[in-house]
């Protein structure tokens, strides 16, 4: 059996392309639906009612879509929405924060492990949750960063603003002598450079997409949700609750590519 129906994923806005890109690489013969909550952006401030109710009227647009599957492409709805709306949608559905805290734990080489990411991702305490419960002797240190999202969203990584950002919200991280940090955004691997050079070669980043983007695909497979290779002509949609120019050439620049046209929907 072949199931051509495509996957959603959805983000507060860009951020979530970095989680497309994965889906793109390793589930190929997948049709997609992506929803970019650009109107909302950022969701790190936000309570969590308010994510909540976000979530809601996504999935419920996703649906409308016919997705078989959906993918938090956000940390923040990963870890403040997703134990609350799985318990009230069928679908299936998958978020960030177990797969990348499993990632972390796998390549951290001395048990001290970073987290950044946004307020409400940090203040829900999801991944030092998740970490703990893998290996409850880690030493665990978390940041928030909440004027990283605006300057991604704006276009402004790879300036020398950006670094200096980055720069001053890892000091406490080098202070603290960690081997691995968790990029608990999905804005944050557009600034990978930067953090990189902030923290230098003894330091290894972790994106949790590629490990959520497998662990799905292994879901998805067990549940017969997989499209077969060389079935129907695969297809990708984009929409947003913002503005879906300005979304448009913020994804052309960060992904290299051209992306088909963006569409505008209101949820409110």
């Amino acid at each position: 059996m072949s199931d051509t129906r495509p996957i959603g994923l959805f983000d507060s806005g860009v951020g979530g392309l970095t989680v497309l890109q994965q889906v793109f690489r390793h589930m190929p013969a997948e049709s997609t639906v992506y929803f970019g909550d650009s109107a909302h952006v950022p969701y790190g401030p936000r309570k969590p009612e308010e994510l909540i109710g976000f979530a809601e009227r996504i999935l419920n647009f996703l649906i409308s879509c016919e997705v078989k599957y959906v993918i938090f492409a956000c940390n923040t709805n990963s870890s403040v929405s997703l134990p609350v709306v799985r318990e009230r949608f069928a679908l299936p559905m998958i978020g960030l924060i177990e797969p990348g805290a499993r990632e972390a734990v796998r390549v951290s080489t001395g048990g001290r492990i970073g987290i950044i990411a946004t307020e409400a991702t940090i203040k829900s305490g999801a991944y030092q949750r998740a970490l703990r419960a893998i290996n409850p002797g880690l030493a665990v240190f978390s940041q928030a960063a909440p004027r990283l999202v605006p300057l991604v969203e704006a276009g402004r990584a790879g300036t020398r603003e950006a670094f200096e950002v980055v720069s001053e919200y890892v000091q406490p991280f080098k202070k603290a002598g960690i081997d691995t940090l968790i990029l608990g955004c999905t804005h944050y691997p557009f600034l990978e450079a930067e953090f990189r050079e902030a923290l230098g070669p003894g330091v290894k980043l972790v994106d949790p997409a590629e490990a959520t983007t497998l662990a799905a695909r292994e879901e998805m497979s067990r549940l017969g949700l997989l499209n077969n290779p060389g079935g129907l002509r695969v297809w990708h949609r984009y929409f947003v609750s913002g503005d879906p120019v300005s979304f448009k050439e913020t994804a052309r620049c960060f992904l290299g590519v051209e992306i088909p046209p963006v569409e505008q929907v209101i949820l409110d």
